[in-house]
């Protein structure tokens, strides 16, 4: 890109882009917006109580898939270690 170039984009950024006012901001708070919706995201996301966890089916394969690999492959329990 040449000089040219550059003054023409240059003059061109000018004209069709306002001046920025350096203490413009916002024409509103909008801190207060952001807590509405967070606390509404909170709302909607509080699972329900149960009185003690569920498991499933996978829940114990995947366990007692982990107990198979120690038993078949001592050494690999400083790498399940590191994983978990």
């Amino acid at each position: 890109m040449n000089t040219h170039d550059e003054n023409r984009t240059e003059r061109l950024l000018k004209e069709v882009l306002p001046p920025v006012d350096p203490e413009a901001g916002p024409g509103r708070d909008l801190w207060p917006a952001v807590l509405r919706r967070v606390d509404r995201l909170n709302q909607a996301a509080q699972p329900t109580i149960q009185s003690k966890p569920r498991w499933v089916w996978f829940d114990w394969a995947l366990a007692g898939g982990l107990v198979l690999v120690t038993v078949a492959f001592p050494a690999s329990i400083p790498l399940l270690v590191y994983y978990l």
